[in-house]
This record gives structure tokens, sequence and C-alpha cells, in this order.
């Protein structure tokens, strides 16, 4: 397996709704970052799924790299 894209150096703010499963984005080819539309066909990659915790903002990893998906944790900031 390969490093994922790059698809962004800052986090995306998504709203989230609670008990709503997800699937985040982890090649980072996704046309609908942060989230998987199945762009990953081949690579290796799988999306992350994950289950909101509670409703309201999140701010969503776009470099992939994050030690706490699908969260920013601001790894990004060593892509910049």
């Amino acid at each position: 397996m390969t490093k994922p894209h790059i698809a962004g150096t800052s986090p995306m703010e998504v709203e989230l709704t609670e008990g709503r499963n997800y699937s985040f984005c982890t090649c980072g080819r996704s046309g609908k970052q942060p989230f998987c539309d199945g762009s990953h066909n081949g690579t290796g990659f799988t999306p992350h799924v994950f289950r909101a915790e509670k409703t309201g903002k999140a701010w969503l990893c776009l470099c992939k790299h994050t030690g706490n998906k699908p969260f920013c944790d601001s790894t990004h900031e060593k892509f910049r």
C-alpha cells in the first residue's frame, strides 16, 4: 500500500448527525471530500466508517495522515 494522496493541507468543517454512519475517504482521491465516493477502488485503500457521537460541527482531515481518523490532529501542518 502506498501513502494516501493529500487532498488538502487544512481540515474541512462538516456537520455531523448523531448516530449516523459516515464513510471517511482514506485514499485522498474522492471528489466528495472528506467522504468516500469509491475512488479508492484498486488502490488498496478502504474508507474509514465511523458513527457520529453527537450532532454538530467537526473538523475532518484532508491530508489523510491524521493519527485520529477521521478528525484533524494538525498533521497537515507538515505538508504546508
